[in-house]
């Protein structure tokens, strides 16, 4: 039985690079996976004090986490750390303090830029934010993808041959890592 993966994409944008890597992951992904983008930009910013009558977009979010098998991450780099967005998002997720719908579970980290650096210092702060909350991320292989609004054929959405590869590589491993757990 194919093992369910929330990935959470960074950018909110109509026509974001990420969520179209994030497509492309699920399509090149094997039989093992099966992902499904988790939406992230409706969720309210956390707010302890809403924690009285929690916003149902905050429970329907920690719900869907909570019943998936492991978490990947798609998102960009703003200002050399993670999108307001996906760090609202694992603080959400987070709590109540001791309730955690992170706890364990296994993960993965993609990070695009239109750089060079492809996304180095989100990943590296999206990898800080998921060790406090014991989310055990994949170390090898890495992916970070430099110029990312080159990396797609003619239609806008198909990954061209070279990444198409090495982000097949990426996603050949992570079951074995969502299996050790």
């Amino acid at each position: 039985m194919a093992k369910k993966i929330a990935v959470l994409v960074g950018s909110l944008r109509k026509e974001s690079y990420n969520r179209k890597i994030a497509n492309e992951l699920a399509r090149i992904s094997g039989d093992d996976l099966q992902l499904e983008i988790v939406e992230i930009g409706n969720l309210p910013f956390y707010n302890e004090d809403l924690e009285q009558s929690p916003p149902q977009e905050w429970l329907d979010f920690r719900e869907k986490i909570k019943y998936s098998d492991g978490i990947l991450v798609v998102s960009p780099e703003y200002n050399r750390t993670i999108p307001a967005a996906l760090k609202n998002a694992i603080d959400v997720g987070s709590r109540p303090y001791g309730q955690s719908v992170w706890d364990g579970k296994p993960g993965a980290v993609v990070t695009s830029s239109v750089s060079a650096m492809g996304g180095l210092a989100a990943n590296h702060h999206i990898r800080q934010a998921f060790v406090f909350v014991n989310v055990p991320l994949m170390q090898q292989p890495e992916a970070y993808i430099g110029s990312v609004h080159n990396i797609f054929q003619e239609d806008g959405k198909t990954l061209v041959e070279r990444t198409e590869a090495y982000l097949k590589k990426f996603m050949d491993a992570y079951p074995n890592w969502v299996n050790k757990f």
